[in-house]
């Protein structure tokens, strides 16, 4: 197929022609993207049809970021930079260049976009991107009308939805950090490692981000919703003495770098890292294992988190995306199962991104407006076990047509996918989480089994941040490997064991929880994808899983060293 080429200068003529007059306003970007979201709106260009939808996005970050290693700076940088996204699409509501692999979506994103209010400059930047974006939807359109030539298409579902214009203007905050005082206590963390000889590789890792994002759209929305976030995170390795690698990690979040946890509590964690690392590095390894299991603490919320809250965002399969899930991406489990059961009747689930906090304690998932403008209300996803709802963004699903303010992250050319903000996982009829242990000894004693597992945490997020280890031999969802993992014997004595990974773990599984401790773990972290993360927080209950399936890997290990380790000294 020809590919079209039209010019910017030709495009910025037809616009100029109905250009007016700027709004006043004290925001320079926001009234750039205003006025050339209107000015855009507007042209035409002979034999090419119209765009009915133009929006502009654009991330604004101040960054501050200082990593070190036993005890020395390894990096220390601050970053300000604008990330846009410009979106045009180009047909109607029912039928666009969107959900469609075969072609480019209409979507421009990268750098460029001057960090300093230049008005013009900002004009010009949106004007020669939006003409990009407008070149690149017209020939997917047409790329998406041939294909449809030679495809049937079961199921007529629209490419994108309405929504309600939105006028939301929060306040940006800069970013004010003592550079140097955070500086030395990241070097005085890191030294904590020290301490532990046998750890081979350690890490510490402080980013502070005040900022947000902005959004205009030709459907009159404009929006500029803060977001700021501080994390720090350890990381480190070891090796076992038969060669496998054990690695560890612990993070601590906040939405003010002056609400961060004092040194004291961060050095606590930090230490009982090292020393879950040195103890892995101990144990033996597990053997193939099947039947009950515990999640207790964080790890329970950890494995709702990925197993249950993945999967409650639904995926749309591209016209010409190949296979379920087409298009690089995975289906939700969940998939036409509305109504069914998913969970025991004792559970309820709830997203709720509208709660600013839970017992005195600030939520990490908490927003006012998602990434495509629409306004978020707390949504009822499970009642009493049953599926009852999905995160819904503005790409039409298969019997869902509008957004209930879940767009968090990208997804598909042109589209955003959605995901948890604060999950609420509850179950009425609880237990003392103690008893979920000797409920546990039951079970094993009744099959007659010489012990059960407990799980305390797994590798969620991946402490390397990429995908989850330990992917799962059937081909499906990976699910993490679990990071601290203990045999329960019938005495109760406990004995931690390494590399064991899941098998056939998902979604399904879930529907085998035997009983629910009466505790609550808040577990908060950055869910992360292509490049792009949103702060999440679940919060939930210890569970008791009626039979899962444990295995050990047979994987080749590397060697240990040759030389041995030299003495720290300071």
């Amino acid at each position: 197929m020809k590919v079209l080429l039209i010019s910017a200068a030709a495009l910025g003529a037809a616009i100029l022609v109905c250009a007016q007059a700027p709004a006043p306003s004290a925001d320079s970007l926001l009234r750039a993207m205003r006025d050339e979201v209107n000015r855009s709106a507007k042209v035409t260009v002979s034999g090419l049809a119209a765009p009915y939808f133009i929006e502009y996005l654009v991330d604004e970050e101040d960054t501050f970021s200082v990593s070190a290693s036993l005890g020395g700076v390894v990096s220390r940088r601050r970053d300000q930079f604008r990330s846009p996204n410009i979106a045009v699409r180009v047909g109607d509501y029912q039928f666009d260049n969107t959900n469609f692999a075969g072609g480019f979506g209409g979507g421009r994103g990268g750098g460029g976009l001057p960090v300093e209010n230049s008005y013009p400059v900002l004009r010009r930047y949106f004007w020669l991107e939006t003409d990009a974006a407008y070149k690149a939807a017209v020939e997917t359109l047409s790329r998406k009308r041939a294909a449809l030539r030679n495809m049937t298409q079961n199921d007529q579902i629209n490419d994108f939805a309405h929504a309600a214009p939105v006028h939301y203007l929060g306040d940006f905050q800069r970013l004010a950090i003592d550079e140097d005082a955070w500086t030395s206590r990241v070097r005085s963390l890191s030294a904590v490692f020290t301490q532990f000889p046998s750890i081979m590789f350690s890490v510490i890792d402080m980013e502070a981000t005040a900022g947000g994002f902005y959004i205009v759209n030709t459907e009159g929305t404009e929006v500029r919703e803060p977001e700021n976030v501080t994390f720090l995170r350890a990381r480190a390795t070891a090796q076992a003495s038969d060669g496998m690698n054990i690695a560890d990690g612990v993070t601590f979040h906040s939405l003010d770098a002056g609400r961060m946890p004092p040194d004291a509590e961060m050095i606590r964690g930090i230490t009982a890292m090292a020393q879950n690392i040195v103890a892995l590095a101990a144990a033996p390894k597990g053997e193939d294992y099947n039947g009950p299991v515990i999640f207790e603490g964080q790890a329970s919320a950890q494995i709702l988190a990925e197993v249950l809250g993945r999967n409650l965002a639904p995926v749309r399969r591209p016209l010409g995306g190949g296979g379920r899930g087409g298009g690089g991406v995975t289906a939700s489990e969940l998939e036409g199962r509305i109504g069914a059961r998913v969970l025991p009747e004792s559970f309820d689930v709830v997203d709720d991104p509208t709660q600013k906090e839970w017992h005195g304690r600030p939520l990490f998932g908490s927003y006012d407006v998602d990434r495509e403008g629409v306004v978020p209300k707390p949504l009822r996803l499970i009642e009493k076990g049953v599926l009852k709802g999905f995160l819904l963004t503005r790409e039409p699903m298969k019997g869902f047509e509008g957004s209930n303010g879940r767009a968090r992250l990208p997804s598909g050319p042109g589209n955003s996918g959605a995901a948890i903000s604060n999950l609420f996982v509850s179950a009425s009829d609880a237990v003392p989480a103690a008893d979920l242990k000797k409920k546990l000894i039951e079970l094993i004693q009744a099959r007659s089994k010489p012990y059960g597992i407990l799980v305390r945490k797994l590798d969620f997020p991946s402490v390397g941040g990429g995908a989850p280890a330990g992917a799962q031999p059937n081909g499906g969802r990976p699910v993490s490997a679990p990071i601290q993992l203990y045999k329960v014997f019938p005495d109760g004595r406990e004995e931690m064991v390494r590399g064991l990974r899941f098998r056939n773990f998902n979604v399904r599984s879930l529907k085998d929880i035997l009983a629910a401790g009466d505790d609550s773990q808040v577990f908060d972290f950055m869910n992360s994808q292509r490049g792009f993360s949103a702060e999440t927080c679940v919060v939930a209950p210890s569970i008791l899983i009626d039979d899962l399936e444990l295995y050990a890997p047979e994987e080749e290990q590397p060697k240990l060293p040759i030389v041995p380790p030299p003495e720290i000294t300071r």
